[in-house]
């Protein structure tokens, strides 16, 4: 199967040399990485990167599954006509046609997305939503697939995109091993919110709401109800609870609810302890709260997370 990767002026290199990797660490996959002309394209940080192709010699047919990379140079890229030609001519009798983050966008410049629902970076969703009102633009997910078009958000979420089509094209146990092979905390379903813990809420502001925030983050099984949270920080239970929220979006009952979450998922990933024995060590009390919860904000259950992250031994004989 041949993957054809996308590049050019600007591009962001991770969105290259992560799906790459993934592919490339199976064995069961020929890497072609394309540019406007074969050789040095300069990557957004200036690292030049070998093109073994450019779209002048090289047939858009015979590609498996086409993947355009994102970046800052993608603003100068969509006024090449011969590239955003030549993607449309690839994609036309691709398999697969796939982007990362703002990678999307020459997707869309070659007509191939109206109707679909898609993803990209948040930073680039009003952008595409103005330039391209036909496309139905969701930027929660890590990444979407609509049909044979996959989208996903930045960087490391090509990862996931890739990782996804690997299990698509070979099974979950092969996915699983590059997931391991590679160190990667998880393979991320693409449901899962582009939004983690660093990111779904803004630092606090003032000493009192950061002591409440630290005694989370260091216990996310102790109690932390509001009377407890409040005699943290020296705050009554009201003014906690209008503060905490103002300087961090969430209340913070949700906010304690999103730490546990994120504490499961490492003790998933790391460990075999039953759920119902992490719910309780965790403050969901049982495992069907834990379950609940961790579905609404990861978008599967417990059991499904833990089981990604099961060995199979299939890549020994490939890396």
């Amino acid at each position: 199967m041949r993957v054809a990767f996308v590049i050019y002026d600007g591009f962001q290199v991770l969105d290259l040399a992560g799906p790459h990797e993934v592919f490339r660490i199976t064995g069961r996959y020929e890497c072609l990485v394309v540019g406007p002309a074969a050789g040095p394209v300069a990557a957004s940080g200036g690292l030049p990167v070998h093109a073994g192709a450019g779209i002048g010699d090289l047939d858009p047919g015979g590609v498996d599954t086409l993947l355009v990379a994102g970046g800052t140079g993608v603003d100068r890229a969509l006024k090449d006509a011969a590239l955003v030609g030549w993607v449309a001519d690839a994609a036309a009798g691709a398999r697969r046609v796939a982007s990362v983050c703002s990678g999307v966008l020459l997707l869309a410049d070659a007509g191939l997305l109206d109707g679909r629902r898609v993803t990209t970076h948040w930073e680039r969703e009003e952008q595409l939503r103005r330039e391209y009102p036909r496309l139905d633009v969701d930027c929660d997910p890590i990444f979407v697939r609509d049909g044979r078009f996959w989208t996903s958000a930045g960087v490391t979420a090509g990862m996931d995109l890739a990782l996804a089509m690997v299990e698509d094209d070979h099974g979950r146990d092969l996915a699983h091993e590059v997931a391991r092979e590679l160190v990667m905390f998880l393979r991320r379903p693409g449901s899962q919110s582009q939004f983690s813990v660093p990111l779904w809420s803004a630092q606090p502001a003032s000493d009192p709401i950061r002591a409440a925030v630290s005694s989370v983050q260091a216990d996310p099984g102790a109690r932390h109800s509001i009377a407890d949270l409040a005699g943290r920080s020296g705050l009554s239970a009201r003014h906690l609870q209008r503060r905490f929220t103002a300087e961090l979006g969430v209340p913070p009952a949700a906010y304690v609810e999103r730490v546990r979450v994120e504490a499961a998922r490492r003790a998933l990933a790391e460990g075999d302890e039953p759920v119902e024995a992490l719910a309780r060590r965790l403050g969901f009390g049982t495992g069907e709260t834990l379950r609940r919860a961790f579905h609404r904000h990861v978008g599967v259950a417990p059991s499904d997370y833990r089981e990604r992250f099961r060995g199979t031994g299939l890549l020994k004989e490939r890396v």
